[in-house]
């Protein structure tokens, strides 16, 4: 049985080149459905005009039809709606340094 943690595991190890942040936690896999051994996946890029749309796409393809017991993967991009920063997980934005905490917020505000 292929299970919904296993998707997002590999997703996790697929990555946008010019963020250093993956797919998953970027916000940019809007669905995944299993449908027995058949995977779809439904995902946007960060922009429209990104040149690696198909590289990208091919490379979430390729992992998830590493788990075993998937027969069939298809990946599809869309734009509707169009990604937003807002979409970035928490995991995500605790990456890229977004969520100082509140401890580490007292220490800039009170750093004299």
């Amino acid at each position: 049985m292929i299970r919904k943690e296993d998707i997002i595991k590999k997703l996790k190890t697929c990555y946008d080149p010019e963020i250093p942040i993956d797919l998953w936690n970027l916000g940019l896999i809007y669905n995944i459905e299993i449908k027995e051994s058949n995977i779809k996946i439904l995902m946007t890029l960060t922009t429209p005009g990104c040149s690696m749309i198909n590289s990208i796409a091919q490379d979430v393809k390729n992992k998830i039809e590493k788990i075993k017991s998937v027969k069939e993967v298809q990946v599809d991009v869309t734009f509707d709606p169009p990604w937003s920063p807002e979409m970035i997980t928490d995991e995500g934005k605790n990456k890229l340094g977004f969520n100082a905490s509140k401890d580490n917020k007292e220490e800039k505000e009170n750093w004299e």
